[in-house]
């Protein structure tokens, strides 16, 4: 096959570069269906035979990630006859070595498959799940008032079960071509000989956050001279190749059952404020599959994940922007990027706000896509910034829902793979704030 393109930045930048294909950031795919040009009506997941037909003729091979060797490690993937899912998947434990402060296999991932021979669009959820023990109050103190978010992130009670390696295990069942372990050989190999410590990282190591200061992460950090490794030191985990050695022999059931899932309930439960999450909720957990979210966008079909994704936000975002002039300007015009700041903020004030869990709340998903919905909210946008951060608004079907207080950085990598064939994946993929909850096992951070 033809080497695949290897799109990355430069190690110091803090996002993946623009990809020239269809998958976009968010875990959206943008899929061509010329047949709903002018097209009103909700689209279904599944695109027009001739879609799939012009995808395999325009699609080069790609892979977009965040760090130079996670988009290696897919790349070499391809080029052994894999597909974008097994691509995918190494590119995830890749960056679960190298980009530790934003994802890796103790976290949640949530993911969009484009299948180019048939056209369908396949959804993928495997968000965190709270122990089956947890309940309002679990981050109250004794007098029953919230934590402070430094000690409610550190502790025992901040880790949901992971839900990535059994997502990843779900769709390599549909999607895959290579067998389940020589997805992990790349990353092994990279874990004991080591990578160098880019900026990026580093800032991470020495940044001001609580998990900065957690003993979990300073160990794994130490210089061996009393201080922290810096860019261009090199990082070993010998650990985190043990583990990965475990799952390619065992797959996804050993991280949720045996030693590995003994490890994650012994760490969760240790003081400070230890949690409850038992055996029983890692070997109960299951990733689900789901129906994409899709809406025709100027003759496109755009898709993203239903809640408790965020897709409906990025779908709101693109029906704002729709309505604007953006099209018409370009990077250099301040008036483009006001235009997006202002959608945005707009939109996350939404998305913020409603969206969640659908087991527990009732998200308005159609209601924050309603057409008179969306040119209401459009029409809040100014010729200039808004002061103050905007309101939410009040869509068809919004629940009462309390103001949110949630501030707190984000531990989230986005990545996008496409193989010769046209089939895609678009993945978010997040230990929530960075080094998750400052817990490590088996060379991992636990996520918060």
């Amino acid at each position: 096959m033809p080497k695949p393109a290897r799109c990355t930045p430069s190690p110091t930048a803090g996002a993946p570069v623009a990809a020239r294909w269809r998958p976009i950031a968010g875990s959206l795919l943008l899929c061509l269906s010329p047949a709903l040009a002018g097209c009103g009506s909700a689209p279904d997941a599944r695109a027009p035979a001739t879609a799939g037909a012009q995808a395999r003729q325009a699609s080069p091979a790609i892979v977009v990630a965040a760090h130079p060797l996670a988009a290696r490690a897919g790349a070499e993937v391809l080029e052994r006859g894999g597909s974008a899912m097994d691509a995918a998947m190494a590119v995830q434990l890749m960056l679960g070595l190298v980009e530790p402060q934003s994802s890796g296999i103790g976290g949640g991932t949530v993911l969009l498959a484009y299948d180019a021979r048939s056209g369908e669009v396949s959804g993928y959820i495997g968000r965190e799940q709270a122990p089956a023990s947890a309940g309002p109050g679990w981050f109250d103190d004794a007098d029953g008032q919230p934590l402070a978010r430094a000690e409610a992130m550190l502790s025992g009670r901040a880790t949901g079960v992971p839900g990535t390696i059994t997502t990843f295990a779900l769709a390599l069942r549909e999607h895959g071509r290579l067998p389940w372990a020589r997805l992990f050989d790349g990353t092994i190999a990279t874990a004991e000989q080591g990578f160098a410590i880019t900026p990026r990282l580093e800032r991470h190591i020495h940044g001001r956050f609580p998990q900065a200061a957690a003993a979990d992460v300073r160990r794994f950090f130490d210089d061996g001279h009393g201080g922290l490794l810096r860019a261009g030191d090199t990082l070993r985990n010998p650990a985190y190749a043990a583990t990965l050695r475990t799952l390619a022999a065992g797959g996804a059931d050993a991280f949720y059952r045996g030693a590995l899932a003994r490890a994650i309930v012994a760490r969760t439960t240790e003081a400070p404020r230890p949690g409850t999450m038992t055996l029983d909720d890692l070997a109960g957990y299951r990733a689900e599959k789901v129906a994409p979210l899709c809406r025709p966008l100027r003759g496109y079909r755009l898709c993203s994940l239903p809640p408790p994704a965020s897709g409906v936000g990025l779908l709101q975002l693109m029906a704002l922007l729709d309505g604007t002039d953006i099209d018409r300007r370009d990077a250099t015009d301040p008036q483009a990027w006001l235009l997006f700041a202002e959608a945005s903020r707009l939109m996350y004030a939404d998305r913020d706000h409603y969206v969640g869990d659908p087991r527990f709340v009732d998200v308005p998903v159609e209601g924050l896509l309603a057409p008179d919905y969306v040119d209401a909210r459009r029409a809040l946008i100014g010729a200039r910034a808004a002061a103050q951060p905007p309101r939410p608004g009040v869509p068809a079907g919004a629940p009462a829902i309390a103001a949110d207080a949630t501030d707190e950085p984000g531990g989230t990598s986005h990545f996008v793979v496409v193989d010769d064939d046209g089939n895609a994946v678009s993945v978010t993929t997040t230990v929530e704030s960075f080094f998750g909850s400052g817990r490590m096992v088996g060379g991992f951070f636990l996520n918060n």
